[in-house]
């Protein structure tokens, strides 16, 4: 019975990654014919795949520079938030946790629009790149601070914080020495979630960005809106040479910072 289950299991797993990947495939494949509608008769070509990136490779480092100036500013923000959290504890410290993440609750098209009815008069940072940094910030903050927190949660942090006090190291002595290394696994995590939020992120940049701010997901979908279908799918083959390496890459960070925090 058990070696059934165990079967059943792997079948509805692969049907199910089959399910997800194969319309991935297509577009590749379609963003690599010379028409799709003719197929592999018609050739393939990479015509499609140049024309996007001469059209919207600035998307593409924009979508870059956004996503790391908001893991920046989150881990500059969240780390030590969900430290002081954690020590302040009680309730003012949960009604805190719930005010940051509620932005995750509102649809981002209203966090886009208040955050261009308050700050929209300022017609420099408005048609900046750092307005749609602001945007993801709010957006992915919780992220961070729930990954961070939730560690803290498992581990005697107090008893490691008072015994480092007794030494006579000063709280932020304490903080880096301390604190950071217990918690490095949680930074990871999250700094996973922000990365991934971030690049994929479409409702609330769309409604924030201007045509000179304009990211990757939004010209995504500006060229499916516009453009024929082979160009179309290019762009999803340029959005995952961009995307898959570097979530590879933060997935290597990760375990290599598992690894050495269990030995």
């Amino acid at each position: 019975m058990r070696q059934w289950t165990t079967i059943a299991g792997i079948a509805i797993t692969a049907l199910l990654t089959l399910f997800l990947v194969v319309p991935i495939l297509l577009s590749v494949y379609a963003g690599l014919t010379v028409n799709y509608a003719r197929g592999i008769s018609a050739g393939f070509t990479f015509e499609w795949v140049r024309q996007v990136w001469d059209l919207y490779a600035d998307t593409v480092w924009r979508s870059l520079v956004v996503a790391l100036l908001t893991l920046a500013l989150t881990l500059l923000i969240g780390v030590p938030g969900a430290y002081a959290l954690a020590r302040k504890g009680g309730r003012f410290a949960r009604a805190v946790e719930e005010i940051v993440t509620l932005p995750v609750a509102v649809p981002g098209l209203a966090l886009a629009l208040a955050l261009i009815l308050s700050y929209g008069g300022f017609g420099t940072f408005r048609k900046s790149t750092l307005f749609v940094v602001i945007g993801h910030v709010l957006f992915t903050l919780p992220f961070m601070m729930r990954s961070v927190i939730a560690v803290l949660d498992t581990i005697d942090w107090r008893t490691l914080d008072e015994g480092a006090a007794s030494l006579g190291s000063p709280a932020w002595r304490r903080f880096v020495d301390v604190i950071l290394p217990n918690v490095r696994p949680g930074i990871v995590a999250g700094a996973l979630t922000v990365v991934t939020l971030s690049i994929g992120e479409f409702n609330l940049t769309w409604m924030m960005h201007t045509p000179m701010t304009k990211t990757l997901p939004v010209g995504l979908a500006d060229a499916y809106a516009s453009m024929r279908l082979e160009i179309a799918s290019a762009y999803t083959i340029v959005f995952l040479i961009m995307v898959i390496p570097l979530l590879i890459g933060v997935q290597l960070i990760a375990g290599l910072t598992e690894r050495r925090t269990k030995s």
